[in-house]
């Protein structure tokens, strides 16, 4: 399992809807993803979808940033794959 992670600063609303019409495809090659928003700032975005593969997840970083997806986004951390290395509940 692999993840596609950022942090985004932007039009929330715009943002949702764009995410929403899936302009790259990403719910035929992800799994899953979460999406969070800050309290003192809603227009802050923290991404995670999830992929099956880190090679699906590279490839998948690779459209984002071929795209102008975030073009009206603030990009605080780039579209970075990442692994889990621990979970847990409390």
């Amino acid at each position: 399992m692999a993840f596609l992670t950022g942090m985004f600063e932007g039009d929330y609303d715009a943002f949702k809807q764009q995410f929403d019409s899936d302009p790259l495809g990403r719910k035929q090659v992800a799994k899953g993803h979460v999406m969070l928003r800050g309290v003192d700032n809603p227009n802050e975005i923290f991404l995670r979808v999830e992929f099956n593969s880190v090679e699906d997840a590279r490839s998948f970083q690779e459209k984002v940033r071929g795209s102008d997806v975030l073009r009206n986004m603030t990009v605080k951390i780039p579209p970075t794959v990442t692994e889990m290395v621990d979970q847990a509940t409390y």
